[in-house]
């Protein structure tokens, strides 16, 4: 069974992590995530910090960094064309005010995938920050109440896939196929 605005499934599951957000460390949690992934500024950020703290590595990060707001960019396009509408307010009662009113895709998924997929492309060790931080950001847009699972889902998917198609580009930055170890003081990448 579907609704205008989600399925039966995606309801329950919205209002099983809306209620979550009723507790103030995760509400305030969610807010957090959810203001710093706006834009896709967090991972944006997490890019050029990396870039700027990793010379070896820095066209790597660059290029992942463009590939994070590609996958932004994208889900941007996507809400224009598809324009679904975010779930009812009076029903989740968000914990966020949003700059649109569409919801699918998720452009916080999107970037949040696309992050965890790049950055760990070009730095394997770094799965065990943006992994959890990407999935984290995820829920945070079902716990303050302004995606349906399925809006997370198709924003992670399209993340995911806009930087898996880039993982090569981002590697080739480096020279070093994106193993862990591979730059640095034995100078086996490009500096830049």
């Amino acid at each position: 069974m579907r609704h205008r605005d989600g399925t039966v499934a995606d309801h329950r599951v919205l209002a099983a992590l809306r209620a979550c957000g009723r507790r103030p460390a995760v509400a305030a949690a969610a807010r957090a995530l959810s203001h710093g992934g706006e834009h896709a500024a967090l991972w944006l950020a997490a890019g050029l910090t990396a870039a700027a703290a990793d010379p070896p590595r820095r066209a790597g990060w660059l290029r992942a960094t463009v590939l994070i707001g590609a996958a932004h960019l994208a889900g941007s396009a996507v809400k224009q064309v598809v324009r679904r509408p975010r779930p009812c307010a009076e029903t989740y009662a968000p914990l966020v005010r949003t700059l649109g009113r569409h919801s699918f895709p998720s452009s916080h998924a999107g970037s949040a995938a696309a992050a965890a997929v790049a950055f760990t492309a070009l730095h394997p060790p770094a799965r065990n920050l943006a992994v959890p931080a990407a999935a984290a950001m995820c829920l945070s847009r079902l716990v303050v109440g302004v995606h349906y699972p399925s809006d997370v889902a198709a924003g992670a998917l399209l993340g995911a896939a806009t930087a898996t198609a880039g993982r090569a580009w981002v590697r080739a930055a480096t020279g070093s196929g994106g193993r862990a170890g591979a730059t640095g003081a034995t100078g086996g990448g490009r500096r830049g």
